[in-house]
């Protein structure tokens, strides 16, 4: 049950975690959702400040409005008061009318730095998008100047060195043509692994994830199933998923017990272990306090 687990996290990461176009463009967005996050609050601020304002104009108004009538009957206040209370009321008035037309300026610029916000990200990420495509079509524009060996073995390294040599999005499409020359070769596991290698090297644990679920799943007897335990277990722990992580390593004790792999995974989890048994850090002493004052008089 507990492998079935793994594998249903295996196979429906790339589902569940959409794909993202690089670390670049990860930070770039989450440092404009954390700026839209700071306009968004100010805005909130802003309306709230003036919704309370708001009745406050209503309330001056009516002082107004009851000044005015005052001015016009005269029958309990003199002129002088009247004037002086009426002269308050209009400066309390101004002054508040100053502070919605400033939460009103505040307010447009807070929504137009948000739209602009917004629209530097759409366009930053189509650009990342257009960066990764033009990268796909050359590297298909490589493979098709390539000479393509005949043995599945030697296409198979092919693949395996140019991904080496840094040239992941070949190397992919070279993975990606063996799998379907080759569908039912049992090396199709090693290049399903290559695959999810090409991803990880360039910190795509979303898309790496997907690639070593096909490996475990249908390629157990793979060489290098145990190392896809391995590396799922990296992914997850790079995602935050500590729990997946760790059942990624007993999985591979498990499965492949008397593999370096196996020995590897012991040794992560017993630090694991470790870190969960560390006991947390003593509160700093309290100060030892004051001596009381001598009493007069005392030796």
């Amino acid at each position: 049950m507990r492998r079935l687990v793994l594998l249903s996290l295996l196979t429906l990461s790339g589902c569940f975690y959409p794909a993202d176009r690089g670390r670049a463009l990860e930070a770039k967005v989450d440092k404009l959702a954390a700026d839209n996050t700071r306009l968004n609050e100010e805005l909130k601020q802003a309306r709230e400040q003036l919704s309370a304002t708001l009745p406050r104009i209503d309330e001056k108004v009516a002082e107004v409005t009851k000044a005015l009538d005052s001015l016009e009957k005269g029958s309990r206040r003199n002129d002088a008061d009247i004037g002086i209370q009426l002269q308050k009321t209009v400066e309390d008035l101004a002054n508040l009318r100053g502070q919605v037309e400033t939460y009103l300026y505040k307010i447009g610029e807070l929504e137009t730095a948000t739209n602009k916000l917004s629209a530097d990200a759409e366009k930053r990420q189509l650009a990342q998008q257009g960066a990764e495509a033009q990268k796909e079509a050359e590297a298909k524009k490589q493979a098709e100047a390539l000479k393509r060996p005949e043995d599945k073995k030697e296409f198979l390294a092919l693949a395996h060195d140019k991904a080496k040599a840094g040239e992941l999005p070949l190397a992919r499409q070279l993975y990606t043509e063996f799998m379907k020359k080759w569908a039912k070769d049992p090396l199709v596991g090693e290049a399903y692994f290559g695959l999810g290698e090409t991803f990880f090297t360039e910190d795509k644990c979303r898309e790496a994830l997907s690639e070593y679920g096909k490996v475990i799943q249908d390629y157990p007897k793979t060489p290098s199933a145990p190392q896809a335990y391995l590396r799922s277990s990296d992914c997850f722990a790079k995602l935050k998923m500590a729990e997946e992580s760790r059942l990624a390593l007993e999985e591979l004790v498990k499965s492949y017990p008397k593999t370096d792999e196996a020995k590897t995974a012991k040794t992560r989890i017993a630090d694991l272990d470790k870190a969960k048994k560390k006991p947390a850090p003593a509160p700093p002493p309290k100060p030892a306090p004051a001596p009381a004052p001598a009493k007069k008089g005392s030796k």
